[in-house]
């Protein structure tokens, strides 16, 4: 039951309600039966011994013991912690919606990148940016599609952040085949993202090669993501020493593949990027990061506001009275 709008003070509820029995206190010590003292008796203080015959209740001893119960009543009721529900507030979360299209294609042992200042395969420095990504990701829902020449959903789109991360760890060069199907990767993540809320819709591919396999060319996969807005985020990923700009081993120029990738960001609303070690690596995904909030309602909340400063001031009051009027008598 909610507090009347007009009565602040009125509460809603208790925080310890069981310390409300403390008000029968004195109806019980009145109901004792009076005694004769024998030997060793109990001392009671004069402020709360309650009058014994209905007579004594008259006058200024009367008044003085109705103030006490009534005090006494107060702040047991204080004791009880009385609340009160505030307006309700909608908090409002910071939170995305997106697949991780990862390459497994054999080119990513090439180990032309440093990792903690040593020689590293790339699959070894995208794994660890990947991971760091996540796990600073509360509150997301994440997936991961791993493709080489096939691609294949390791995690479904979820909140369980640290199972993607266990399928990441596994996610080894080879796993889908040696060759790259970059448009069969965006076409799956798209199919898998069709169901999430319209704004949410994000994929983010690491490519270090051109599309030399799959079913779905890459220019008709950013057609698909677009026409169900899905974004994507390309990012192009590889040193320069080695097999060439991004590793390649097909004989399509260099250009032509940067340029597919780009045109593939694009034509659905996001963004190319370029990275030739792991501090650019981990830089884009920063940024990406921070093209990406989505503002999400949470559960409506209702603070608790504690209502005994009241009760607590009328049972100092009236205890006050009281001892005033039992000095009167």
């Amino acid at each position: 039951m909610l507090a009347h709008p007009g009565l602040a003070w009125w509460p809603a509820g208790f925080a310890w309600p069981w310390l409300l029995w403390l008000c029968l206190l004195p109806l019980l010590l009145l109901l004792l039966p009076a005694r004769k003292a024998q030997g060793a008796a109990l001392r009671v203080p004069r402020a709360l011994a309650l009058p014994a015959r209905q007579g004594m209740w008259l006058g200024h001893a009367g008044i003085a013991h109705a103030l006490f119960v009534l005090a006494w009543c107060l702040l047991c009721v204080a004791l009880a912690r009385p609340q009160a529900l505030g307006p309700p507030q909608q908090p409002v979360v910071q939170a995305r919606q997106m697949m991780l299209a990862l390459d497994l294609s054999g080119s990513m042992t090439e180990a032309d990148m440093r990792l903690g200042g040593r020689p590293a395969e790339r699959i070894v420095v995208a794994r660890a940016v990947l991971d760091d990504f996540l796990s600073r990701r509360a509150g997301d829902q994440i997936g991961l599609v791993v493709f080489g020449q096939q691609a294949y959903v390791m995690s479904p789109v979820t909140r369980d952040l640290d199972s993607v991360r266990a399928q990441l760890a596994d996610a080894m060069v080879g796993l889908a085949g040696q060759e790259t199907a970059i448009g069969d990767a965006v076409a799956l993540a798209v199919k898998r993202l069709r169901n999430q809320l319209h704004g949410q819709r994000v994929l983010i591919l690491l490519t270090d090669g051109v599309n030399t396999a799959g079913a779905i060319d890459p220019r008709k996969a950013a057609e698909l993501a677009a026409h169900d807005r899905v974004r994507v985020y390309t990012i192009a990923f590889g040193g320069e020493a080695g097999r060439g700009l991004f590793g390649l081993r097909a004989a399509a120029g260099n250009n032509q593949d940067e340029e597919v990738l780009r045109q593939l960001a694009q034509t659905t609303g996001g963004q190319f990027f370029r990275a030739r070690n792991s501090d650019e690596l981990a830089g884009i995904y920063a940024q990406i990061e921070a093209l990406e909030p989505v503002d999400v309602s949470a559960m409506p909340q209702r603070l608790r506001i504690e209502r005994y400063p009241p009760w607590l001031g009328a049972g100092l009051l009236l205890l006050v009275l009281a001892v005033l009027a039992r000095r009167r008598t």
